[in-house]
């Protein structure tokens, strides 16, 4: 785990034996990521997911795994519950991303954003260990607000590999089609020039925005302090989704990041506001 990592200062917070936990489950999370995203051809791609579904298979079999991701994560497996179905999902949304696909509406986006990263939060849920099992909820309704946010920053990166996530029935409720994205990415100028585009991109945020309320509204305060990780990601992605506003929604000639002190200030901000109550 580096600093390159937008969870790199929420893991900072942990104690010891949960931060070597956690970078041992996103280290095997971003190998399975890494397996399709540095992967251009499809049929290598879905042949290294298929290796992973083994190793996954090693790793909570107990016998010994083949990688270094595998051998750290194994001796988590059992002290911190971690619940094997959620790695298998995240290997099942993976793969969704191996060939270029569409999503024709918000209902068959939902469940992919729940296999590439609500799965991830479930997992963490174990790790960071609860009280009220209302926490898996949250943990589900701040992935997709995370990933809906992954997918607004990343629409003209996606589009040049062939990927288009946000959903053709959204599109077209704008009056926006595929083929004016295809436009806004081939021709990238000093913001969106599509009226239609931008439309789409707004009302997107906007249901980012409402599934970051919904995690909210969802965190027992019980178990709040037991999230405090969980928590500066919301935080960072939050940041991230109002920068794009702030950028009018320009996700074509640039990439949107919130720098790494911006990044400092939030985590600490965060973990001081919960230590807090």
């Amino acid at each position: 785990m580096t600093r390159k990592t937008s969870f790199y200062y929420s893991f900072l917070v942990l104690p010891s034996a949960e931060r070597q936990a956690i970078t041992a489950v996103f280290d095997v999370c971003r190998a399975i990521d890494d397996a399709v995203d540095l992967e251009t051809d499809p049929v290598r791609a879905s042949s290294a997911l298929n290796l992973w579904r083994d190793e996954v298979a090693r790793v909570f079999a107990g016998t010994k795994p083949t990688t270094p991701q595998g051998q750290a994560l194994q001796p988590f497996v059992k002290p911190f519950h971690l619940p094997r179905e959620q790695f298998d999902a995240l290997i099942d949304g993976v793969g969704m991303d191996a060939a270029p696909m569409r999503f024709q509406t918000f209902e068959d986006l939902e469940p992919y954003c729940h296999r590439v990263a609500s799965s991830v939060g479930l997992m963490c849920a174990e790790i960071f260990g609860y009280k009220d099992p209302a926490v898996l909820t949250y943990a589900r309704e701040l992935g997709v607000a995370l990933q809906l946010t992954n997918i607004l920053r990343d629409v003209g990166v996606d589009y040049r590999r062939g990927r288009l996530y946000l959903p053709l029935a959204d599109l077209a409720a704008c009056g926006c089609t595929e083929e004016d994205i295809c436009r806004e990415v081939e021709q990238p100028g000093q913001g969106v020039r599509s009226p239609q585009v931008r439309a789409a991109l707004v009302q997107h945020a906007a249901k980012a925005r409402a599934f970051f309320a919904r995690a909210v509204a969802v965190l027992p305060r019980e178990d709040a302090s037991r999230f405090v990780a969980a928590e500066i990601m919301h935080g960072i992605y939050f940041e991230l989704l109002k920068r794009i506003e702030a950028a009018d929604f320009d996700v074509f000639s640039q990439l949107v990041r919130v720098p790494r002190s911006a990044q400092a200030r939030l985590a600490l901000r965060t973990w001081w506001a919960l230590r807090r109550g």
